[in-house]
């Protein structure tokens, strides 16, 4: 079993995660749908884990 991702860790990645989202927003050229679904399924992808690790970490 993995070890669960500590606050820094967790911190990070979704300001990474943020910052990627900001530099796609801002260099497309119109906000269609298939730009928000991809920032809706990286976003599950992202947040599952770290809710997952802070709920295992919590226990």
């Amino acid at each position: 079993m993995r070890k669960p991702l500590n606050h820094t860790q967790c911190v990070i990645l979704i300001l990474l995660w943020a910052a990627l989202c900001f530099i796609v927003i801002t260099s497309s050229p119109q906000i269609d749908g298939p730009l928000v679904v991809m920032i809706v399924i990286s976003a599950a992808l992202v947040f599952i884990p770290v809710i997952k690790s802070m709920k295992s970490r919590n226990k």
